[in-house]
């Protein structure tokens, strides 16, 4: 977590790496780190949100609604039908029959784990999984990684921007443009074009 004001350096995976480090995940059996990487991703909720959601918040529902810690708005997450099928298939997986817990107990079954844990296994997944993420390796790379999907998608347009800014309750184009890297990726892109 950064300070306010303070640049973060963590970056995005690609697309295609967070596609396959689920699926691998889910292969060995990390099923606690599969949910909180699919979730944290496919919803873009901070880190403080998403080790609070609980199994019954997807359940016969489009829509999941929390009130961000941070911001202490309401917020409503059209819940992917990708999302929900990994849901309900580690919930299968992990024996779980009591749906009002919480997703990501620690091991003791007392309270959510915690970020610097989530941090800690995050680096130890990356490397064990061989993908490379520049910068520091944090709970951040979810939304990046949802933030970088949806501007490829959108071909880097402004209304892509702006649809991320309100979706990550940024309160300005220039914030999200700022955490997302893209002034950064495109001064850098100035010197690419420059061709002798």
């Amino acid at each position: 977590m950064s300070l306010q004001g303070q640049r973060t350096t963590t970056t995005a995976m690609s697309w295609d790496d967070f596609r396959s480090l689920i699926s691998k995940l889910e292969r060995d059996k990390e099923l606690k780190m599969c949910m909180l990487i699919s979730i944290g991703t496919l919803t873009g909720l901070r880190i403080s949100d998403l080790l609070q959601l609980r199994f019954c918040q997807f359940e016969n529902t489009d829509l999941l609604t929390i009130r961000e810690k941070k911001t202490k708005k309401t917020r409503r997450i059209k819940i992917n039908p990708d999302l929900r099928e990994i849901i309900e298939r580690i919930k299968a997986k992990m024996g779980i029959t009591d749906s009002t817990r919480l997703i990501f107990l620690n091991k003791y079954g007392s309270k959510p784990i915690d970020k610097s844990y989530v941090n800690v296994k995050l680096k130890e997944i990356l490397k064990k999984y061989d993908i490379n993420v520049e910068g520091n390796i944090s709970s951040h790379m979810f939304r990046k990684t949802l933030g970088n999907r949806v501007l490829r998608l959108n071909n880097y347009s402004n209304e892509a921007v702006i649809l991320l800014m309100e979706l990550f309750s940024h309160s300005s184009p220039a914030i999200t443009r700022r955490y997302l890297g893209i002034r950064e990726r495109e001064i850098l892109d100035v010197y690419d074009s420059l061709r002798i």
